[in-house]
C-alpha cells in the first residue's frame, strides 16, 4: 500500500463525471487517496498555484509521489498500470480487445453526444433535474447513445465486458444524465444503468455533501 495517499483535486460540489470516474477507480483499486475541492465557478482551477500544479488545469488532477497527471481517462490508465494485480484490483479488462473497446468507450463518451452533456448537465443529476424537454438535437444524440449501448451490452449482461469495469461507470453516468431527468430510455439499458449506480464505490460519490 502507498505510504502516503495520494490526493485527487475534484470539483467542489461533486459534480464532474470525469472527477467521479477517477474517483470510482481509486476506490475500486483499494488505493488510499485524499480529495481537494475546488470552485470551477469560482475559477479555482485558474490561480497560479494549480496551473503549476495541473498540466491543463482541469479536474480531475491526481498528485501522486510528486508527480501531477490531468484528464481522467489518463489517469485511470496510469492508475491501473502503477497499482497492478495482484495486489491491487484491475478496472479495465484482461483481454487485449476488451481492454482497447474500454478504452475506445471512454474517448468516445468524452468527446461525442455533446448536445446530451448540454441539455443534461450533471448538475441534473446530483442536485436538481431538469423539465426542459430535450431539443432535437439531443434526441438525436440520445438515439446514438442508445444504438451503441445496445450494440456494446451483450443481451441480459450486466457489464459491457463480461465482469464489471471503469467503462461501465462513465456510460453508466450517460445514461443517468437521461434517467435521472425522467427521459425515455430503452428499458434493457435503464436496467443496466440503475444496476451500475448501486456500486458500491459509485454510490460512495452520490452520497456526497454537495451545497
Amino acid at each position: 500500500m502507498p505510504q502516503n495517499p495520494l490526493t485527487l483535486f475534484v470539483d467542489h460540489q461533486f459534480t464532474s463525471p470525469y472527477a467521479m470516474s477517477v474517483y470510482v477507480t481509486l476506490r475500486e483499486k483499494g488505493i488510499p487517496f485524499v480529495t481537494e475541492h475546488l470552485d470551477l465557478g469560482a475559477q479555482q482551477n485558474q490561480q497560479t498555484g494549480y496551473r503549476q500544479q495541473s498540466l491543463t488545469a482541469r479536474v480531475p488532477t491526481l498528485v501522486h509521489s510528486g508527480f501531477s497527471l490531468s484528464e481522467s481517462s489518463a489517469i485511470s490508465e496510469y492508475l491501473e498500470e502503477v497499482f497492478a494485480p495482484p495486489a491491487y484490483a484491475v478496472v479495465y479488462p484482461q483481454s487485449v480487445q476488451h481492454r482497447a473497446r474500454a478504452r475506445q468507450v471512454q474517448a468516445w463518451l468524452r468527446s461525442d453526444l455533446m448536445p446530451i452533456r448540454n441539455e443534461r448537465g450533471t448538475d441534473t443529476v446530483f442536485i436538481q433535474p431538469t423539465s426542459i424537454p430535450l431539443s432535437a438535437a439531443a434526441l438525436e444524440a440520445a438515439d446514438k447513445l442508445f444504438r451503441v449501448a445496445a450494440q456494446l451490452l451483450p443481451e441480459s449482461a450486466s457489464h459491457l465486458f463480461g465482469s464489471w469495469c471503469i467503462a461501465d461507470t462513465d456510460l453508466a453516468l450517460m445514461l443517468m444524465r437521461l434517467i435521472a431527468n425522467d427521459d425515455a430510455v430503452p428499458e434493457r439499458l435503464k436496467t443496466y444503468a440503475t444496476q451500475q449506480w448501486q456500486r458500491p464505490s459509485v454510490q460512495h460519490w452520490v452520497q456526497q455533501q454537495r451545497a
